[in-house]
Order: structure tokens, then sequence, then C-alpha cells
């Protein structure tokens, strides 16, 4: 399996990493990309990601065989409308937005005649540091990715889907969108929800920064992904509303139990609050293996 063009829309760390893991695998001749900022174009130009510069999310897709949609989740229903007149019937069409129900939405919306090349995905990957410049041809090796095809999408589109993915090292999964979202509510978007939450409780106290002084590995760790892109967290959770509301609600049910057991000095309730996660984690742990998987 080869592709002869990749219409890549938008150069940042996802696009541009899987750019380079088609290239590493010999799975492309050549890649268009486009980026709403001339810089990003120009450096992946620069670094090799890309062969040519389009000038437009259309001129990307003119002529792909394949084409990659790595755009915030806000933009993805624009770029739909964009491409949709120039896509080739056989085209596999793909995203990588962290919602799924928003983005079916969008393409049930848009792609008309062309919804059969459509095959909505999200790989569990990425890095702390945004942007072309941190992008890197095994970012997918050894991750998982899930699909989350329509009834529409073609047959040849799916199974080409499943095997560029796995071809650059992932693990391909497929889900509804409304499995998909529900279960990333859970596991992603409300505990990035929470360590901003965590994060701004702390910098809003007087003596905020002199307790972050004193903060040790344990700290960092939880509060790595409160270094996030905001604007891409603002996209993802106002884009899975309903599913994230429903988490918190879940949330605050378990915080209110070791509330009450702290106000009442249960200290047994306590242990037994702390024994229950403890035991979760460490069965995760050694049934994954505890990857350090990112979205």
């Amino acid at each position: 399996m080869a592709f002869k063009q990749l219409g890549l829309i938008g150069c940042g760390l996802m696009g541009a990493s899987f750019a380079l893991a088609l290239r590493k695998h010999g799975l492309v001749g050549r890649v268009v990309g486009y980026s709403p900022s001339q810089r990003t174009r120009d450096r992946a130009l620069q670094s090799g990601v890309i062969d040519e510069q389009a000038p437009s999310a259309t001129h990307a897709a003119q002529g792909s065989d394949i084409v990659l949609i790595a755009v915030p989740v806000s933009r993805t229903a624009d770029c739909l409308q964009a491409i949709a007149s120039t896509l080739a019937p056989d085209c596999l069409l793909m995203d990588v937005g962290s919602t799924k129900t928003d983005v079916v939405a969008a393409a049930m919306a848009h792609l008309g005649e062309r919804l059969p090349c459509f095959v909505p995905a999200h790989p569990i990957a990425g890095k702390a540091q945004a942007g072309v410049d941190h992008a890197e041809a095994d970012l997918y090796d050894q991750r998982r990715t899930i699909l989350t095809p329509l009834p529409q999408t073609g047959s040849s589109q799916l199974a080409a889907a499943r095997q560029v993915w796995r071809a650059i090292g992932s693990h391909v999964s497929d889900m509804t969108p409304q499995a998909h979202d529900a279960t990333f509510a859970a596991v992603s978007h409300l505990p990035h929800l929470l360590v901003f939450a965590a994060v701004n409780a702390l910098c809003d106290q007087t003596d905020g920064a002199a307790f972050l002084q004193m903060a040790g590995p344990g700290f960092r760790d939880f509060s790595r992904i409160a270094a996030s892109d905001p604007d891409v967290w603002r996209d993802i959770l106002s884009a899975n509303q309903a599913e994230v509301l429903t988490q918190v609600r879940y949330f605050r049910s378990a915080l209110d139990h070791f509330e009450n057991a702290l106000q009442h000095n249960d200290t047994d309730a306590l242990r037994e609050l702390i024994a229950k996660a403890s035991a979760m984690r460490s069965g995760w742990t050694l049934q994954s293996g505890d990857h350090a998987n990112e979205d």
C-alpha cells in the first residue's frame, strides 16, 4: 500500500508527524501541505515535512489520494466544506480530532457525495510541545488510534485507514462516535479540566506562588497537562460539552465522599476511598503497561 500524494491540512505536530511517518515507511510519494500560518508552512517545507506549500485547504486536497485534516476541531467543518468538491471519489479522507460526534455531524452536513471517503480518526498520541518543529516520525508508533466510521463510509476507505495506521505502528480500534466521546470525556477531557482547575485554584491563593516553589515531582507529574494549548482544549471541552458535564457530575459526587470523610474525621472511610482508587489504578497499570498516551 502506498499513496501518490498526501494532502496535509494542518502542518502542526499531529499532521507533520503523520507525514513524516508515511515518508519513513515508504507510504507516500509526495506531500502537499497547507496551514494558515505562513511560518508553519515555511518550516514544514524547510524541514522536509512537505514537498510543496498549498495556498489553501482546497489546493492541498486537489489531486491527493489521501487527505488528512489536522486542525483544531472548531475548524474542521470549514475545512470539510472547502474541500468537498475537490476530493477524488476514491480518496481516503481522515481527521485527527479529539472529539467525534461534532466532526461526524460536520461531515454529514458538508461532504455530500464524498461522504464515503471519510474515516474519522483519533490517534491517542501527542507531546507537551506543539508545532511542526516538534514533529517526529515515530509519534504514532505503539499508540492507539480510534476510528469511528460512519454507516456511509466506503469499505475500501475503511480498510485503507486501518492499514495505514497499522503500517506506521498504531494499534487500531473501532468505536461509534458517541462511545468515543463518552469514553474520552472520562479518561482525557475531564482529567484535563480538573488539572486546569487545580492549578488555577493554586494560582488564586495569596500564597500560591510560594506553595508552587515547594512542589516536587508528584505535582510536576500531576500538573503536566496544564501546559496544554488553551485554544485546542477550549475547543475540545466545548465540542464535547454534554459528555464532559456528565463526567463533572460523577467527579463532584466522588469528591463529596472525600470531603464528607474529612469533615467527620472518618479515617476508615478515607482509607477505603483511597484504597479503591489505588486498586483500580494498579490494575490498569498492569493491564496497559502504563503507556503514557496523550490526547
